[in-house]
This record gives structure tokens, sequence and C-alpha cells, in this order.
């Protein structure tokens, strides 16, 4: 693919006419993936840049995230028996279940699909 760059002139210095492309929503995982991106793997957050396809990128990633943490959420709640019943029963108890499921979720996300 061959993109050809316009150039303009601002003083003594030649500046490319570049196009930001439109603004989309990425959520706190597209977020995060941006900023482990831009921190940690420069070349790859340039190359995503460069080519116009980060915003896609993210948005994927993002989509991904919240289909696993959902999926992961689920799982361990089945599994640990945290269940509507424990809710109506004890609902400090299935807060504090469901906090802890939550966070265990997270840190599974970030080190699978953000800081991969």
């Amino acid at each position: 693919m061959s993109t050809k760059l316009t150039y303009h002139w601002e003083g003594d210095y030649l500046i490319p006419d570049l196009v930001a492309p439109e603004s989309t929503q990425i959520g706190i995982w597209g977020e995060r993936r941006r900023q482990f991106l831009r921190n940690h793997q420069r070349t790859v957050y340039d190359a995503l840049m460069m080519n116009g396809k980060l915003n896609a990128h993210l948005e994927d990633v993002d989509r991904n995230a919240e289909e696993m943490m959902d999926r992961l959420m689920s799982q361990m709640a089945e599994r640990e028996g945290v269940t509507e019943q424990l809710k109506a029963e004890d609902q400090m108890t299935w807060i504090q279940r469901m906090n802890n499921i939550r966070h265990r979720a997270e840190e599974i996300v970030r080190k699978d699909l953000i800081e991969n």
C-alpha cells in the first residue's frame, strides 16, 4: 500500500499535511492498550498510527477485553458459588466476593490482551 503525503510550508519548515482519522469511542481497555503501546512498544504504536490502523486495533482490543471480562467474571462467580441467592441473603459478602472476582479478571485481561 502506497500512501502519498502532501506538504505545506510554515515559515522555513516543510510540514506534512496529516489528517487525523475520525474520532471513535474507545473504552477503558482500548485506552489502557494505547498507553501500553505508547510507553512500551513505541515502534508498534507508530506503525499502527502511520498506517491508520490504531483506532481499529484499539476498538478490537476494547471489545475483546470486555467480552473476556464478562466471560471470566461469570465463570469465576459460578465456580465460587457467588449467586443471586447469596446476594439476597448477604449482600456485603456478595459485593466483597464480586469485587475480588472483578480484580482477578481485570488482572488476567491486562496480562493477556493489554500487555501482550
